[in-house]
């Protein structure tokens, strides 16, 4: 039997979640983001990027419509650079 890293494990779960969120729209613009640049990531960013799934859909999609701006506690790199990706 072949031991598959959790790095590994952990980016195809990210990549699912990312492209299956339940709003179209999100699946195009975090799923976007993610299949263009999951590989890239480090430990950290794939941290950050677990943290960031469980935001929910309609919060972020505000924050990506700039209908609303992202809460103090949400602010990070990685969550502007999403924001900002265009599908």
């Amino acid at each position: 039997m072949t031991h598959v890293p959790e790095t590994h494990t952990r980016r195809k779960r990210l990549l699912w979640r990312a492209t299956h969120r339940g709003i179209k729209e999100m699946d195009l613009i975090l799923g976007g983001f993610v299949v263009k640049h999951l590989d890239g990531f480090s430990d950290v960013e794939i941290a950050e990027l677990e943290r960031i799934m469980e935001i929910p859909d309609q919060d972020m999609l505000s924050w990506a419509t700039k209908q609303v701006d992202v809460p103090r506690e949400y602010v990070s790199p990685l969550l502007t650079r999403l924001l900002a990706h265009t599908p």
